[in-house]
């Protein structure tokens, strides 16, 4: 009896080394392909991070159904129009009920493909602001407002002016406007009122994420405490396609 349990523990942990090196093998593919794609864009990352969410892995596989993929990356940089970069920190993926039949892990014929694939990362203020281009001006988020202020020079004087701004997605470009923009001290006159309007003008800007991998499209962006914190998705996402 005693041999015999010690054997069925031997074939346990047999099993579980086996599950988890099956697990890091897909995780690593799944991570390269991902490398690849980001590369393609014309966008530099930090190697990114998959995890198989779900245990054990070799059912799953046997079923031909993954629950959640789970894929992190840090820093993915890339091209934002008009010559300039924007880094996206913490970018943090999750592909949804994963269909990968046996025979396609297997032979490598047919397609994985996720039913849903969601993702959220931050563009930092600080960013933002240098993205604007205006000197002196400075970004945060008030009761989930973004809020803008800045010196301006009117009358011989400094003025710091000060506003809230709508924050939108259209045609997966995000758009920053600001308005009710005020300032302390400066009087109510056409001359001002024009010199808000201007400047309103000028820090109002179209910001275009780096492209995503896992074909995914900004959907929602919403001030945060550190930064602008935008949701993507995507449905029916090969993941060993040409285009992963």
């Amino acid at each position: 009896m005693i041999t015999f349990i010690v054997f069925l523990v031997l074939i346990l942990g047999l099993l579980v080394a086996l599950d988890r090196f099956a697990a890091g093998y897909a995780e690593r593919t799944i991570g390269d392909r991902v490398s690849q794609q980001i590369a393609d864009q014309n966008a530099t990352s930090e190697k990114p991070d998959v995890t198989i969410e779900g245990v054990p892995f070799l059912t799953q596989v046997l079923d031909g159904n993954y629950q959640e993929i789970r894929i992190q990356v840090g820093d993915l940089t890339g091209p934002a129009g008009n010559n300039k970069t924007v880094r996206v920190a913490g970018l943090d993926v999750r592909a949804h009920d994963v269909a990968a039949p046996l025979d396609t892990i297997r032979n490598g014929t047919g397609d994985i493909v996720a039913k849903t694939v969601t993702g959220t990362g931050v563009i930092d203020y600080p960013q933002l602001a240098e993205l604007i281009g205006q000197p002196g001006l400075k970004l945060s988020e008030k009761d989930g407002k973004l809020i803008g202020s800045a010196p301006i020079q009117a009358l011989g004087q400094t003025f710091n002016v000060s506003g809230a701004a709508t924050v939108a997605v259209q045609n997966g470009t995000v758009q920053v406007r600001f308005s009710d923009v005020t300032a302390d001290g400066l009087p109510d006159v056409p001359l001002i009122r024009s010199l808000l309007a201007s400047y309103v003008q000028k820090i109002s800007v179209d910001l275009r994420v780096p492209e995503l991998p896992l074909k995914l499209a900004v959907q929602k962006v919403e001030p945060q405490p550190d930064g602008l914190r935008f949701t993507a998705g995507a449905d029916n996402v090969s993941l060993n396609a040409g285009g992963l």
